[in-house]
């Protein structure tokens, strides 16, 4: 098949049958006849598929005297205003394929005359045709300018493959012809290159209408109708598939469809098609290729490895000096090069396809040695994503491993958009990819990433001999950056197993090498310390430290506001600051941090499994203490796992394992919540408010299940410096009957001076217990009364449900001087006779509301026979039978 079928040049037919002028007779300067195919509009092929709005585009052309067709070999530019021309029978068009490398001016004016008359126009007999091939006078366009200027109707003269006419006296000509023959000429040009005319003064002046390879390009409905013509009825996946590897070229989509017609499989034909295996590869190696000089040719081969490029990364694969200039004559010339703006250029991705293929073939050995030389010139511009892309393909893991550590980039494995892909790049690396340090490293940062502690600590202790065995004190600056990242994923190995010392001794490194590094590096990289505090922060967190903690989150959490890889240590830390809320009773201000750290998940648009998840946990605690959210609480416990593998570290499990227990206490299930925490956390060092909070719990069940004293031998595991584990410590040994030590040790911890609201209810109502065992029922009325405003403000359910039944009498109104009542007026709603709990109000105003009974349970996150439940128990207290009846009683009575 010959490119004649590919959109450029069909088989000819002629147009008009013409005449011939007598005095020069049918033949050219040189005495041969004229080729009459040459004056043919081309004929299109069965297949063609009209373009309605690129055919409007050049019924707009007739109000400019210049139209110019701009695109590469097989863009459609040829059949495009071919089928223009057969859409407008009645205008007068001249056709003419030029074909003037090696000739001159006068032949090519010979034949634009014999255009002209073989369409009809007629011509005087003091315009002759040149007599010399190579030359013409002024006199010819002159004349022939007014000659058409004086013309009723303007005639086309379409010239085809004006790329081919190089001579700027012939471009100089033409330019005056067709600025002193309006109206009676339109010029439409059809051409792969810039023409030599001054095109700018026809822009400036509005007299130019340009079609460009963009324009041309096939969207994908018209991919799809053009396969259809083909009788192919492909997926739209499939379509924008293809549409997406041909970029839209006329050429490639056809010769795509005519490999697919003969395939048992159309779709996975097109899927797999090979470029270089094909009538595509032909295509482009004979219009494109062979056109250029050795030299081109061989860039071109060479520069088929990049995706992008400038001249400066051109030169430095290809070894030249002038690929600026190389590069700007392509891509003038549509030879498949495009400038995508700021000095860079692109491939067509099927060309680059069959480069490469091209490049194998006649350079076999050569590709690993290009990408050596892309990866080493982009990495020294700082484009670090593409030098590794690169390293990656020269199978150079050492080099590409380097790069990535001493640009203290290894951060990006945990947090950021380039964490999947760097997975996926070194996943390709494989053990034997490069032995050095920097390889080590990365393949434990890779494992440490998807959450293998064991693995990735074995391949740090390797990095960090290797690091050794390279050199002494006096390389300490060369290698710092790798220092560094021991210390980064050293501070992660100590979180995930809860050794803080190394944790502690990790950050201490790394701030001893801060200074050795390049100047600017760390601004580059704000995720580096941004990771080390969080790491840090959670390992204090786990030891107990929690001022140390609180320190070192606050930093993580301010470091890098607004970037996209700080967005993961963000949100980790401000989850973890709002854990230590809960942890030291602040619910309402963990609840504002927890939320915080959702928002800045949302933002970054960061995937729920690639989150910490605490800030889940966190709400989850906060919904226990409200007491009211109990179906809430479980749903946002369940998500609470779903975090990134690198941030399931101890404080994580242990604080899922205590809200779960604190749940199911909650629930009047002491059997589960012990199951809940028996089974501990792993971890190098213990935590001492796990370890207290999870006696709790166990003293707690105990207590439930009638076993004070049982629960009473497990507070030596309770720390006694940490207020929430003071209290719930003094809690038991009031329900083991102990009233006095459970003050003394209130008294102790200085309970009511530094903690949070959550604990502070509850030692004021441990307070009260002990004053009611005493007898002393007014101090017990008047601190249950200061409880109840204290857990009221802050919402707080849980303390007053689980005090004990000794507190019912202090919660109901104190007696006054007994009187008599005065009457009730008539008609006024009698109260209920008891009063409705605060969860069969949350039931009755979503009742108010016309929500269902399944609604109801949904929103409120318990099951539908809870609510009905709930609304026998509200219909009884307000003495009604009926929906209806129990809101419009409950509205009398001012409960909604």
């Amino acid at each position: 098949m010959t490119s004649a079928h590919l959109g450029d040049g069909p088989p000819a037919v002629e147009r008009h049958s013409g005449s011939y002028d007598p005095q020069t007779g049918p033949h050219d300067p040189h005495g041969d006849p004229f080729l009459r195919t040459r004056f043919a509009v081309p004929t299109r092929p069965d297949t063609f598929l009209r373009r309605e709005r690129l055919a409007r585009h050049l019924d707009g052309a007739a109000r400019t005297p210049l139209t110019m067709v701009n695109g590469s070999a097989g863009a459609g530019k040829t059949l495009l205003v071919a089928d223009w021309v057969a859409g407008h029978p009645e205008q007068p068009v001249a056709w003419l394929t030029t074909d003037t490398d090696g000739q001159g001016a006068g032949m090519f004016w010979a034949y634009l005359l014999q255009a002209l008359r073989t369409c009809g126009v007629p011509l005087p007999d003091d315009i002759a045709s040149p007599a010399d091939a190579n030359r013409v006078g002024d006199a010819l366009p002159a004349r022939l300018a007014a000659h058409l200027g004086g013309r009723d109707r303007p005639v086309v003269l379409v010239l085809d493959e004006f790329d081919r006419v190089t001579a700027p006296e012939i471009a100089a000509q033409l330019d005056f012809l067709l600025r002193h023959s309006a109206p009676g000429l339109r010029l439409v040009l059809v051409t792969r290159t810039e023409p030599l005319l001054p095109l700018h003064r026809y822009r400036a002046a509005g007299e130019l209408t340009e079609i460009r390879d963009a324009e041309l390009a096939f969207t994908p409905d018209e991919a799809a109708r053009l396969m259809e013509a083909h009788g192919l009825r492909l997926s739209p996946a499939a379509v924008r598939g293809v549409v997406e590897r041909t970029r839209g070229w006329a050429a490639g989509l056809r010769l795509c469809a005519l490999a697919a017609e003969e395939a048992p499989d159309p779709e996975l034909c097109l899927k797999e098609f090979e470029a270089d295996r094909s009538a595509v590869a032909d295509f482009l190696l004979a219009e494109v290729l062979k056109r250029q000089d050795d030299g081109t040719q061989e860039l071109l081969l060479r520069v088929s490895v990049l995706d992008r490029f400038g001249p400066r990364l051109a030169n430095a694969v290809t070894g030249r000096a002038d690929a600026e200039a190389v590069l700007a004559r392509l891509h003038r010339g549509n030879a498949f090069v495009q400038h995508v703006g700021h000095g860079v250029y692109r491939l067509h991705p099927l060309f680059a396809e069959i480069l490469r293929a091209h490049l194998r073939m006649r350079r076999p050995g050569l590709e690993p040695e290009l990408h050596r030389r892309a990866a080493a010139c982009l990495r020294t511009a700082g484009a670090l994503p593409a030098a590794l892309e690169h390293g990656a393909a020269a199978d150079d893991w050492e080099f590409t491993a380097t790069a990535l550590a001493d640009d203290l980039a290894l951060g990006q494995f945990f947090t950021g958009p380039r964490a999947d892909i760097l997975d996926a790049l070194f996943s390709r690396m494989g053990p034997r990819g490069g032995d050095g340090p920097a390889p080590e490293l990365v393949r434990a940062a890779a494992r440490l990433s998807r959450g293998d502690l064991a693995g990735g600590a074995a391949r740090l202790r390797r990095a960090r001999q290797r690091l050794r065995d390279s050199g002494g004190p006096a390389d300490m600056t060369d290698t710092a950056a790798a220092r560094m990242g021991c210390a980064l994923l050293d501070a992660l190995v100590a979180r995930l197993s809860g050794a803080p010392g190394r944790a502690e001794d990790a950050v201490r490194e790394a701030e001893t090498l801060r200074a050795l590094l390049p100047a600017g590096l760390l601004d580059r990289h704000p995720e580096f310390f941004a990771l080390l505090l969080d790491h840090l922060g959670s390992a204090r967190l786990w030891a107990g430290d929690f001022a140390g903690a609180r320190a070192a989150l606050t930093r993580a959490a301010a470091t890098g506001p607004g970037t996209p890889a700080t967005a993961l240590p963000r949100e980790d830390a401000l989850a973890r600051l709002a854990l230590l809320d809960v942890l030291q009773g602040w619910p309402g201000r963990a609840e504002r941090r927890a939320r915080a750290a959702l928002a800045e998940t949302e933002r970054s648009g960061i995937a729920r499994p690639a989150s910490s998840g605490v800030e889940r946990l966190v709400l989850a605690a906060v919904a226990v203490e409200r007491g009211d959210l109990l179906g809430q609480a479980r749903a946002l416990l369940d998500t609470a796992g779903e975090s990134h593998p690198a941030l399931r570290d101890p404080v994580l499990e242990a604080g899922r394992a205590l809200v779960a227990a604190r749940l199911y206490l909650a629930r009047g299930e002491p059997g589960a919540a012990w199951k809940a925490v028996e089974p501990g956390v792993q971890a190098d060092a213990v935590s001492p408010w796990a370890r207290g909070e999870t006696a709790l719990v166990a003293a707690a069940a105990d207590l439930a299940d009638g076993r004070p004293q049982d629960a009473v031998t497990l507070l030596p595991e309770v720390p006694r410096d940490q207020p929430a584990c003071a209290v719930g410590a003094a809690r038991v040994l009031l329900a083991a009957g102990r009233p006095e030590a459970a003050v003394r040790l209130l008294d102790r911890a200085g309970v009511d001076e530094h903690a949070g609201p959550a604990v502070t209810v509850r030692a004021t109502l441990v307070r009260a217990g002990a004053a009611d065992r005493a007898g002393d029922r007014a101090l017990a009325r008047r601190l249950v009364a200061h409880a109840v405003a204290e857990a009221h403000r802050e919402g707080l359910r849980r303390p007053l449900a689980e005090a004990g039944s000794w507190i019912r009498p202090y919660l109901a109104p104190a007696p006054r001087h007994r009187r008599p009542a005065p009457p009730r007026p008539t008609g006024s709603p009698l109260p209920p006779v008891e009063e409705l709990s605060g969860r069969e109000r949350d039931v009755m105003r979503r009742l108010a509301l016309a929500m269902s009974t399944e609604e109801i349970a949904a929103d409120l996150y318990v099951s539908v026979n809870t609510v009905k439940t709930h609304l026998k128990n509200a219909y009884r207290k307000l003495s009604v039978g009926r929906r209806s009846e129990a809101v419009r009683r409950a509205r009398e009575l001012g409960l909604l």
